[in-house]
């Protein structure tokens, strides 16, 4: 599976695509298929987004799991503010994070 991110221009959030937009969370992430790249320089030129690029994920019942681990964390939010992370569905994303 391959999911598309990026950064929302006005706040910088991390953000995932939909199939029809963004999304601060990556359980709501869609499968960009081979048609990543192009879509992220659709949304990059049409400037709702800003540095899309393609990972790899892994489907799960709770949505796409980022595989990379700089990805997970990119999900979940800050690593130095527990109070700020975003709470996944996924129990485990969590779990590759020592400090949370």
């Amino acid at each position: 599976m391959k999911i598309l991110t990026g950064n929302d221009l006005p706040t910088g959030d991390v953000i995932w695509w939909t199939g029809s937009g963004w999304s601060r969370h990556v359980a709501q992430a869609a499968d960009v298929g081979e048609i990543g790249e192009t879509l992220g320089a659709e949304e990059e030129a049409a400037r709702r987004v800003n540095g899309p690029y393609v990972i790899e994920a892994t489907d799960t019942p709770d949505g796409p799991r980022p595989a990379h681990i700089k990805d997970r964390v990119r999900a979940l939010g800050p690593t130095v503010r527990p109070d700020l992370t975003l709470k996944p569905g996924d129990a485990a994303a969590i779990e590759a994070i020592p400090h949370v």
